[in-house]
């Protein structure tokens, strides 16, 4: 194996001379640059003259060298003569000079002052408001072109779509409801069981089922689940300018895609949410069956008295409301996507976050409703 040899000499005062020899080719060893920078660092010159008249073959390992050379002649105030070096070397030099490095892959944030922070925070929020305004107004006019039997979709989407929404979704909503019920029975008969009154762990389960805990956590399960799904789906059609074909067809994104998503979870989350009631009274039943010696006839009988047809409507009403959230979430995160693949985990994540902020500031809202008009 051969070397890449660079020889440096002290010419004149404060000028230097540096020879290259040899074929600088893959295979040979290279001159470690750090032994270099300390030879002209001891040389302590002003100028320094490149000789590579007797260069051989080269390759790009030469224009590397000669690059790390010019940077730290740079900085050190050193002017460096390579005019007796091959003209393409230093044509690949220049083009390599002519882009600065990157240091680190992230971008340089400029720091600002807080009142440009503020008015730039101020302006996201106000365009991000604007683009939800009017995706919700979209979808209202597709729901008014749906009543008159104008809007544009596929029947057969929406029975695939409201099938992974309906009963591919049973197995996680029965696993979450049955430990949501065991939580409540365990929590309400620690503190119920103090007073002797255990038998009313039958109403705080199927009431916090029937009338809040229902319908929430298969919101929120839908939300991680079908919402991010909806956001995925369409961030990649962004993606692959299907929504751009779409628009170029004459054909409504929103009646094509938006519609019939919506359509199946205010369909099948009302379903699921029944589903979960049942499934949380179930685990509400294991608990006061084998911890507070209740049996399964005084459980049945006390929650069938506790709950009636008002409390069920209630989580039945706040499920349709989660739909339409949860769906809307979903659906304008992936419009939104941009037009990269990291676009569309972004997409996904922030059709997550928004649909269970919404579904817990929906819900507050429409238990303040309920305590106003005494339902």
């Amino acid at each position: 194996m051969n070397k890449c040899i660079f020889k440096l000499s002290l010419s004149d005062e404060k000028v230097a001379q540096a020879h290259i020899l040899g074929d600088w080719v893959m295979g040979n060893i290279m001159p470690v640059f750090t032994e270099v920078k300390h030879e002209l660092h001891k040389l302590d010159c002003v100028q320094l003259n490149v000789n590579g008249q007797q260069l051989g073959r080269w390759d790009s390992r030469l224009v590397l060298f000669l690059f790390e050379l010019s940077a730290y002649c740079k900085d050190q105030n050193i002017e460096l003569n390579m005019a007796d070096l091959p003209a393409a070397a230093l044509g690949l030099l220049k083009q390599a000079s002519a882009f600065p490095v990157r240091e680190s892959g992230q971008k340089v944030k400029l720091e600002s002052s807080f009142l440009a922070q503020l008015g730039q925070k101020t302006l996201e929020f106000y365009k991000q408001t604007q683009t939800m305004l009017t995706f919700v107004g979209e979808v209202y006019f597709s729901s008014l072109r749906l009543f008159r039997g104008k809007a544009c979709f596929r029947q057969r989407d929406l029975w695939l779509i409201m099938q992974d929404c309906g009963p591919k979704a049973l197995p996680i909503v029965t696993l979450i409801s049955l430990l949501v019920g065991l939580i409540l029975a365990f929590v309400g008969a620690m503190q119920l069981k103090i007073f002797g009154a255990q038998i009313y762990v039958a109403n705080l389960v199927g009431l916090g089922m029937a009338r809040e805990m229902g319908a929430m956590m298969t919101a929120i399960i839908m939300a991680g689940r079908t919402g991010a799904a909806f956001a995925s789906q369409l961030g990649s059609m962004q993606v692959n300018e299907e929504i751009d074909a779409l628009k170029t067809l004459g054909i409504s994104p929103v009646d094509f895609l938006v519609l019939p998503r919506m359509l199946a979870l205010i369909f099948m989350l009302p379903l699921l949410c029944l589903y979960a009631d049942l499934m949380g009274i179930l685990g509400g039943l294991v608990v006061c069956v084998t911890m507070l010696d209740i049996t399964v006839v005084e459980y049945i009988i006390q929650t069938k008295s506790a709950l009636d047809l008002d409390d069920f409507l209630t989580g039945l009403i706040k499920s349709c409301v989660f739909g339409v959230l949860v769906a809307l979430s979903g659906c304008l995160s992936g419009m939104q996507c941009g037009r990269s693949s990291s676009s569309v985990g972004d997409a996904a994540t922030a059709a997550v976050v928004a649909g269970i902020v919404s579904i817990v500031v929906a819900d507050a809202v429409l238990t303040v409703v309920y305590e106003i008009i005494d339902f």
